[in-house]
This record gives C-alpha cells, structure tokens and sequence, in this order.
C-alpha cells in the first residue's frame, strides 16, 4: 500500500470519531451485501457515550437498500438514527420506525442517487464504504455491491473506507460505473445487452477526502436458504408453465432477461427455469444475484447476469473465491440507477417477477405496509422493473400463517402498484393472466385461478356483492365491506369467518 494511504489507517473507533451529531451517512450496501461491518458498530459505542451523558447523537443514513446487524442493527438498537432511506429489512430498525422513533423514506430504488444528486435529499457528509482495493489517486474498487456508493462517495465531504481483504481486489473487476449526466441534456445509457459495459470498475473521488482507512476480513453477514417446501415449487411450476407457453405463442422471444426479487420464492423460480430441459439458456438482469446463479451456470443456462448485488449464503461466497475468474467473464455488478434504470429495463425487454405481500381482485399489489399501517421493508426496485418491463409477474402464497391470511383480499390495505401495471398474478393455486381484462373480468379470473379453497367463495360473494349493492359497476366495490378480511384478522387472529 502506498505511502499516503498507509498514513490513513487506523481503528473502527477512531474513524467513528469522525462522525458527528447530526452528520447524513451514505453508505455501501444493498440485501447485505458488500456494507460496512466496523464502523457502524464503532459508531453505535459512541452513540451510547453521548447518549448516557445526556448529549444528542443521531445520524441520517443512507444506503443502497437493506443491510445486515452490524449496520441497521446496530445504530437502531443504539437510537443512533433519525432518518432512513431508501430501504430496510432489520427487524430492529423495522421497529424504530414503526414505533415512530425513526423517520423513514420509501423510495423508488431507481430514483435514490438522482435525488441525491439534485439535491432533493439530504447530501451525504460522510460516505462509509466496504471495499476491496483503493489506489493513491482516488480510486475505490468495491465489494459484491454497487447500490448507491458512487453517488455517496462523490457527494460526501469525509471518505471512511473499510478495507475488506476477505475476498480479495479480483472483485473490484466484476463492477461497471457508470453515472448519467445530469438533465436537460443527458445522453441514453448505452447498454444494449447484457453484459455491455459503459463505465469503468471503480468510483473515482478527490483522494483528499479520503479521511480514514479501517483494514477488515470479513464476509457478507447471509443465512442458508431455506430448504424449498411445496408451496414455493408450486409457484415455481406456474410461472415455468407459463413462460414457455408464452415462448411457443410467440409471445415471449426467448432472449429476454429475467428480473427476480429477494427470498426463498424468488430463488426457487429460477431454479426451476434452470432445470427445466425445455428452457434455453438465459439471462438476468437483476437488482440481486442470489444462489440460483450457480444452480443455472451447473445447468449450462447461463447466458450473462447483471445485477447491483451479489447475495450468495456462506456456501455460495465460498463458490465465489473459487470460481471468480470465470464468474468475472459472465456477470456484471452496476450501480443500482443502472440496474434499475427505467430505460434500460424497457429496452432490454426484462421479464419482472416480484414478490406480493397481498394482492387484491382487482390487481392492485400492497408491496410495502402490513395491514396498511405497518412498514415491512420497502418498496425497493419492484416499482423500478413493474412500471418499464416487458411482462410484470407478481407472486405469493395463496395463504400464510396455517391458512388464517389469505395473500388475496377484496382490497389491498396499501397499493404499490396499481391494477394499470400488473399484469401476471400466480400463486401455489395457479396463474392468473389479466392482461386487456376489465375489472370485474380480472376479478373472475384472478379468484379462480389464484385463491385458496378456503377463501374463494367468500372473495366471489364479495365480488357479487358489490355487483349486486356497489354504486357503480365498473370497479365494484362496497367500501363498508372492502375490508371485512382484515378486520376479522386483527379481532379474532384469522380472515376466515368463526
């Protein structure tokens, strides 16, 4: 390491000093992976120290989207957060903000860094990065995320660099960066496939903002995947079925990319559309590349992949290490304006598959809130890839909880996306395809095809209802009934009738 760089390392507690009350931190990191796990902890003890002496200390922060204990969990249980933006998924944090002691902001994934950089937002003071490699000159190399770091790191005053050994400056190589000019006169973004690159594989910044260095070995904080269950292979089954019918009709050209969300579901469906013979080989371009991507490579249906993270189980970054040259050759790490990017993803013709936390009769999805007060996560890039793909397919359990919720309600609690985008619903049930339909249309339809026995006449007797009772047939709803399933829900524990 050189010189200047080797006079900036020091200690998480050290470079922690350098934050201050009220400072706005932008920092690495999307689905946990590639964020920063020693700073923030440091940052967490001095929060405390202030804290007990009777001083104010909080922070904004800012991230790519969710990230792992050592972070969110952190700093929430240390009351070190005022603001959050622009996702989440810590249970600790998702309670200070549902408790009202954090104030967070949902945002459109696509939209953060452009925000940031016009100044809507709060501007980054200090910008707090995972990174594999850093040159004299100002340039960072990152980890498995690209998220919003570019933009954090060109906007903060003060630079904290968490140099992580643990997977080497080989990875530095998979990241393509790339930022838009600004409006009125911005160009297209030149990515007509795949694997096109159109920026360079490192975030260039004034080197004298670099303020502290703080040397780590550590992995991304990832559990094992579930083992799939019966309800995820069903959902899978559905949504293979239905891809290559619409290949045979001539629907679906067969190059198109696939989208897929985070979890479980997500991972099971493109299993399944790897180890399906019939299936040819394909590509993704994604927010997030899980451990599916080695079951399509160990299937030989792995065209390219595209994504703003890599979030592989300890088994699968182990695959990492050891598979790296030739991953390097196939998969590309953006910043997550470009993997998301609206012009992008309706040029490339990307085929979106999201999961639903409940979906109405009508089509309208509820991505976000539990029974429309509680936030889950975020809406993160499902908006992003919904409103500009090719073809939006939507997912979820027909039921939870033993079957006490069904995923299907007479009326969402809290629409993410509208009945104008949606156009795919599929649960363990079966697949519903509303495209054209009218409401009462992809109302029949979305019933028959999607909801649980236990529920589907009582979803039909609503619809009938409102047919019968609703002052205007075209979207029949009876607004003093719209929400009998969740008000069943919260006084007796289950939607379905004692």
């Amino acid at each position: 390491m050189h010189k200047t760089l080797k006079d900036k390392i020091t200690t998480a507690d050290e470079a922690a000093a350098l934050v201050q009350n009220g400072d706005v931190i932008g920092a690495s990191g999307f689905t946990q992976a590639a964020y920063p796990k020693v700073v923030p902890p440091a940052i967490a003890r001095r929060a405390r120290r202030f804290h007990e002496r009777g001083e104010p200390f909080q922070v904004v922060l800012f991230t790519g989207a969710s990230t792992g204990d050592e972070l969110d969990g952190e700093l929430a249980r240390a009351q070190a957060i005022s603001r959050r933006y622009p996702y989440q998924s810590h249970p600790d944090m998702r309670h200070a903000i549902n408790s009202g002691d954090v104030a967070f902001a949902d945002l459109h994934l696509s939209h953060v860094s452009h925000y940031v950089r016009c100044g809507f937002l709060p501007r980054p003071t200090v910008a707090i990065v995972d990174a594999v490699d850093v040159t004299p000159d100002g340039k960072i190399y990152l980890s498995t995320s690209g998220g919003s770091t570019a933009t954090y790191l060109q906007m903060a005053d003060r630079i904290i660099i968490e140099l992580n050994r643990h997977f080497g400056p080989a990875l530095g190589a998979f990241h393509d960066t790339f930022t838009p000019a600004p409006p009125p006169r911005c160009s297209n973004i030149p990515i007509y496939s795949v694997l096109d690159r159109v920026g360079e594989p490192f975030v260039q910044v004034d080197p004298n903002k670099i303020a502290a260095i703080v040397e780590c070995d550590l992995p991304d904080s990832t559990s094992p995947f579930k083992p799939l269950n019966d309800v995820s292979r069903a959902i899978a089954a559905n949504i293979v079925d239905f891809i290559k019918h619409e290949q045979k009709m001539g629907r679906m050209p067969k190059g198109l990319p696939y989208q897929s969300g985070v979890g479980n579901v997500a991972n099971a469906v493109l299993t399944a559309l790897s180890q399906d013979p019939d299936m040819s080989p394909f590509s993704l371009y994604t927010e997030v590349i899980q451990d599916a991507l080695f079951s399509i490579i160990d299937n030989d249906k792995l065209v390219a992949a595209s994504c703003t993270a890599m979030l592989f189980s300890p088994e699968g970054q182990s695959r990492l290490h050891r598979e790296m040259p030739a991953l390097k050759e196939k998969v590309i790490i953006r910043q997550q304006e470009i993997s998301n990017h609206p012009e992008v993803v309706r040029r490339l013709g990307v085929v979106s598959m999201n999961t639903a936390l409940e979906f109405d009769i009508f089509g309208n999805v509820n991505s976000t809130h539990v029974m429309g007060a509680k936030m889950m996560n975020g809406v993160g890039g499902s908006g992003d890839f919904t409103q500009n793909c090719y073809l939006p397919i939507f997912m979820a359990p027909s039921t939870v909880r033993d079957h006490t919720i069904s995923t299907l309600v007479p009326m969402v609690t809290h629409t993410d996306h509208s009945e104008h985008a949606t156009k795919i619903f599929v649960t363990d049930q079966g697949l519903a395809d509303v495209r054209g339909m009218s409401p009462v249309a992809r109302a029949r339809h979305i019933i028959q095809k999607c909801a649980h026995p236990l529920y589907r006449d009582l979803l039909t007797d609503y619809l009938e209802y409102g047919l019968r009772h609703a002052p205007a047939k075209h979207t029949p709803h009876v607004l003093g009934k719209a929400f009998d399933f969740h008000l069943r829900l919260q006084k007796d524990g289950s939607m379905l009738p004692k």
